[in-house]
């Protein structure tokens, strides 16, 4: 007799799990409401648990509550949504002036606002990638809430002694501000959270110092408390979307006036024929290689030393001075109106002093005064974002009925992303961006090699790069099978096949930029999804990320300035 055939492995199943859970997005979303717990809801709460992402580490256990996921998500989500009955989703709708209160997460910049006691609103501006993003970290906080309810309850179904402790604490002790025994608290929350003492203890030091998200008992009891309500009284907890945001989602409403408000700038100051040079970036590091030096009267300084100093949150005045330095020496700074929330450099190259760069620059002053560039510097996109605003910045500019078309020299991307070899803080350097969950991929010429990373010291990656539908799905199984495959993978991120999917339709197609347009891609990782510990949810990468956020800026910045 035959052997049984094993037909999907865990990575296949992965992937279905993936693609269910996009399906039913859509379809939510196009729906207008669902209810979290309810047929709908449901459908995407048992997809997460079969794919148990990395980054919310044990969401799959039914009793331990996941605590470094947790503080992930909060950290993305607006300070009291714990609270909240009901969340609804709506597009830039004119409340930014009104007298709500924006409030804003301090790891994903948006704007937020309580209507009331049980209601926020959040506002999704940045495309379907963002919308997608934080339905899945909503997903995860209901399945952890049922875990501090069903932990919260006796084998009768009735309110074990610790919710009771900690509700006395969180509606009386903590709003009034009357002391109370954390150790003992520790030992109620402990329960709640079906976690050690210990492991209770450190996460609640973690969520006290983030001053923009609420303490952990907190949160552990709102969370709670309205699962309860749902569960014994049918309150019912909901999602919703504006119509106006199902309408404007991918019909690039933010990023066509994003883009138009840039290039009426570059006409108003007759740079529209000048060589562009787009730098996807920080909005710190290429500023501060070119003006920090000056601004803080340095000589004979280390570029990565300096960026380490600026980097101290104590050093905030010397931030300042940097940058009211640039601002007076050929840097132009655009803080988003239009909702993109992508702020823009630009530098006039013919106001940079070169005597006055660190000496990691080498600048050829002959071509310089000849080619005249000017550098574009643009923040993160966010998934689908990057070809939103990428598309859009590339076409031409109509000017009293013609097109003028930008002079676009070279495209370089530096971003974070996860690594699949190597730890925090390497490099990787793509040949191509491969499209998860289609047949899109988009091999590359990359004007970056491995060979000009080399001497960083860092370990240096190159190969092709996984452009995920959100990190936030990503386990173990489906990495290994993108390291270990064919594939070869070196990394994942979200941006990559996006800004090449627009790049080459305006290079090869739409002929809106020349094809021989210099393209430079380069990331750092700020993660090993596949090692335990490494992922997002356990840490940022902190002062490690100085040392490859600077070099690839100089590799930058140097083949910008005629250097290399």
């Amino acid at each position: 007799m035959s052997q049984p055939i094993n037909t999907r492995t865990r990575a296949q199943e992965s992937r279905s799990a993936i693609e269910r859970l996009y399906v039913a997005m859509r379809h939510l979303f196009i729906r207008g409401a669902y209810k979290p717990l309810g047929v709908s809801g449901q459908a995407m709460v048992e997809n997460l648990k079969i794919l148990r992402p990395e980054i919310y580490g044990d969401i799959g256990d039914p009793e331990r509550v996941e605590l470094e996921g947790l503080l992930y998500v909060f950290q993305r989500l607006p300070k009291g949504i714990e609270e909240c009955r009901y969340i609804r989703l709506i597009s830039r709708e004119g409340f930014e002036n009104s007298d709500f209160e924006i409030i804003a997460p301090p790891k994903r910049r948006r704007n937020c606002y309580r209507i009331d006691a049980e209601q926020m609103f959040i506002e999704m501006t940045r495309g379907r990638s963002d919308i997608y993003d934080i339905l899945t970290h909503l997903t995860f906080l209901y399945i952890e809430a049922e875990k501090i309810r069903r932990n919260s309850e006796d084998h009768k179904d009735k309110k074990r002694r610790e919710w009771q402790q900690l509700e006395e604490i969180v509606l009386h002790k903590e709003a009034t501000g009357e002391a109370f025994n954390c150790e003992v608290a520790f030992t109620y929350l402990s329960t709640l959270l079906g976690r050690t003492y210990e492991e209770t203890a450190e996460a609640f030091r973690r969520f006290a110092a983030d001053a923009d998200v609420n303490s952990l008992f907190h949160i552990t009891y709102w969370l709670g408390r309205l699962s309860t309500e749902e569960a014994d009284d049918g309150n019912d907890r909901e999602i919703s979307f504006s119509s106006a945001l199902r309408e404007r989602v991918g019909h690039h409403h933010y990023g066509e006036q994003w883009a138009d408000n840039i290039k009426q700038f570059l006409h108003e100051k007759g740079w529209l024929e000048r060589p562009l040079h787009i730098i996807s970036a920080n909005p710190h590091s290429v500023m501060n290689a070119l003006f920090a030096g000056a601004a803080l009267q340095l000589s004979g300084y280390s570029l990565e030393d300096l960026a380490r100093d600026l980097s101290q949150k104590e050093n905030s005045d010397l931030r300042s001075k940097v940058r009211q330095y640039a601002l007076q020496h050929g840097m132009y700074q655009f803080d988003d109106t239009s909702g993109t929330n992508i702020t823009v450099q630009l530098f006039d190259t013919l106001q940079i002093n070169s005597s006055a760069l660190p000496p990691e620059i080498h600048c050829d002053e002959a071509t310089l005064r000849a080619e005249q560039p000017i550098i574009f510097v643009m923040d993160y996109a966010f998934g689908e974002q990057a070809y939103e605003t990428m598309d859009e910045l590339l076409k031409p500019f109509e000017i009293n009925g013609t097109e003028q078309l930008l002079n676009v020299a070279s495209i370089a991307i530096m971003g974070k992303a996860g690594i699949l070899e190597g730890g925090k803080g390497d490099i990787m350097v793509p040949t191509a961006h491969v499209f998860e969950g289609t047949a899109d991929n988009y091999p590359l010429e990359n004007d970056f090699t491995a060979a000009d990373f080399k001497a960083s010291g860092l370990a240096v990656f190159e190969g092709p790069m996984i452009t995920v539908l959100g990190t936030s799905l990503q386990n173990k199984d489906i990495l290994t099978y993108f390291l270990t495959s064919s594939w070869r993978a070196i990394g994942l991120e979200m941006e990559g096949a996006h800004y090449q999917k627009a790049i080459q339709s305006a290079a090869k197609i739409r002929r809106s930029i020349r094809e021989d347009v210099k393209i430079r891609y380069a990331y750092y990782a700020s993660d090993n999804p596949l090692i335990t510990g490494h992922t997002l949810a356990s840490g940022s990468l902190g002062l490690d990320g100085v040392k490859p956020t600077y070099f690839i800026t100089l590799k930058m910045l140097n083949k910008i300035l005629g250097g290399e």
